[in-house]
């Protein structure tokens, strides 16, 4: 019974995914990256002004949050209810991969916890 509950638990959890965005040329873009872009309900931007540019670009219309340093500690928790709800939600940097030093490093552990 324990056992079932846990499953059940963890299938209702969304996943994050920490995207790698091109740097300065937007043609270094994944196709599984695009695809992703406009498959999940939510994408958490360090800088939306960026982001949507890229999601202009593809013709992506998912909606955008963002999500940088100086609203991290307020909006990680909401983005880590937004995966606890079932919801997929993709992070991305304004270039590169979000992980060392950026926003996108503090989610990911936000996550794990």
């Amino acid at each position: 019974m324990k056992q079932q509950e846990d499953e059940k638990r963890t299938a209702a959890r969304g996943t994050l995914y920490l995207c790698a965005t091109p740097i300065g040329n937007l043609e270094d873009m994944t196709y599984r990256a695009v695809r992703m872009l406009g498959e999940v309900e939510l994408i958490a931007a360090e800088d939306t002004r960026h982001t949507r540019q890229l999601l202009t670009h593809f013709d992506i219309h998912t909606k955008l949050t963002s999500y940088h340093e100086h609203n991290k500690f307020a909006k990680g928790p909401e983005l880590i209810e937004w995966l606890l709800q079932g919801h997929d939600l993709i992070c991305v940097s304004d270039a590169g991969l979000p992980g060392i030093c950026d926003p996108g490093s503090h989610l990911a552990m936000l996550a794990i916890e």
